[in-house]
């Protein structure tokens, strides 16, 4: 018979710098080494005129990408299941006038 070993007590605490940041841009640059995700605001002044700017690049190791993924995955589940599905824009996305927020 085998014990599972017993799982640690996990303590999450935030670091004096932490915030909270919307963003509708996401970014991924791929290396053999990492992912670097990076997190942005974007905004249409004018039909032809799209501005993004970028407040936050995050690097991940490949393996905590897909941890990532996979949890990603489970909660758009979840959450199409609690609210309906979730239809994807078009690839050449019809961004508001103004800022978007």
């Amino acid at each position: 018979m085998s014990q599972n070993p017993q799982q640690p007590r996990v303590n999450m605490v935030q670091a004096a710098g932490y915030r909270d940041t919307y963003a509708n841009s996401v970014q991924i640059r791929v290396s053999v080494w990492d992912f670097h995700l990076i997190f942005g605001q974007a905004n249409s002044e004018s039909p032809d005129q799209l501005s993004i700017q970028n407040h936050q690049g995050i690097y991940l190791s490949p393996q905590q990408a897909k941890a990532l993924w996979n949890v990603l995955g489970q909660n758009l589940a979840q959450y199409e299941q609690a609210f309906g599905e979730l239809n994807l824009e078009p690839q050449i996305p019809n961004f508001p006038q103004g800022t978007v927020n």
